[in-house]
């Protein structure tokens, strides 16, 4: 079994005893990731729809940087403030994700870090790395 730690500047820096992702042999652990804007680590203005898709680009970051892409999710957790932006999290899930889709959860939760209304993680399954024949 190889462990690697998986880190980028093109996704928020962890803001606490955690790594942005674990990579375990093909298998990749990716944190929780709120709405923050890399550069600044502050939370990305405007409404629901900008933060969603704020967390998709985050998680995006993270899956290339551990060597896959979104396409390797197999399975994803979506936590809300509110359950009825639910709709808008399926609509902006399209735009990332074709069929098909990873298995999924959704969780409706009182509070998230930094007043974000949304936080995502995700497990992706690397591909298996194929050699040319010598």
């Amino acid at each position: 079994m190889t462990k690697e730690i998986i880190q980028t500047d093109k996704a928020p820096q962890a803001i606490g005893t955690y790594s942005q992702a674990v990579k375990v042999d093909r298998t990749v652990y990716l944190s929780g990731q709120i709405p923050l804007v890399p550069e600044t680590m502050v939370l990305i203005e405007g409404e629901i729809d900008a933060q969603i898709t704020q967390v998709f680009e985050n998680l995006k970051a993270v899956a290339v940087a551990a060597g896959g892409e979104l396409s390797d999710v197999v399975k994803l957790n979506v936590f809300l403030t509110d359950l009825t932006h639910f709709p808008i999290v399926n609509e902006i899930m399209g735009r990332y994700f074709q069929q098909p889709y990873p298995a999924r959860a959704a969780i409706g939760v009182a509070a998230l870090p930094k007043g974000a209304q949304v936080e995502m993680d995700a497990v992706m399954q690397l591909p298996v790395q194929e050699y040319p024949a010598c």
